[in-house]
């Protein structure tokens, strides 16, 4: 069986934790809680007839002062950024990480998710800005983790990207 670390990564608030319950444990709650340092969770896709081990590395959100661990990276197959759709400043700090991440570690398989699409009524993100991120190769998809849209998608798109 195949096994790929997969980091999760965003700024603080974007719901990261929120994404891996939905699609871990299919489950929603409101009550938010700080991730600290990192939370490992583990789920079994059917990927092209082979089974595939996602190990998801939920790592602690980052703000103007507090950066992601380099190390939280290291092994990673490839990784989601998370955008917060009602923030714009999240889109900013996405675009540091992934950077970062380049910097570090090489140039590895993700996708930008554009989170809270249950609240896009709400979102302040600059369309322009998307596109021209989608036009330097940036693959971006809508998810909600309260309602559960395109979650599962998202997880089995890299987890097929990771397998060929």
């Amino acid at each position: 069986m195949l096994q790929k670390k997969i980091c999760l990564l965003g700024a603080f608030g974007v719901g990261k934790t929120s994404l891996v319950r939905r699609f871990v444990d299919t489950i929603f709650s409101d009550a938010y809680l700080t991730t600290v340092g990192v939370k490992i969770d583990k789920k079994t896709l059917a990927i092209g007839g082979e089974q595939m081990a996602l190990i998801l590395w939920d790592i602690a959100g980052e703000d103007a002062v507090s950066a992601v661990r380099v190390s939280y990276l290291r092994g990673a197959a490839g990784y989601l950024l998370v955008i917060d759709g009602t923030r714009p400043e999240t889109l900013d700090t996405a675009v540091s990480i992934q950077a970062r991440v380049d910097a570090e570690i090489g140039s590895v398989p993700f996708v930008a998710l554009l989170n809270k699409a249950d609240l896009e009524e709400d979102w302040t993100l600059a369309p322009e800005r998307i596109a021209s991120l989608e036009a330097a190769g940036w693959h971006f998809r809508r998810t909600s983790a309260k309602t559960g849209v395109g979650v599962e998608e998202t997880f089995q798109e890299l987890a097929a990207r990771l397998a060929s």
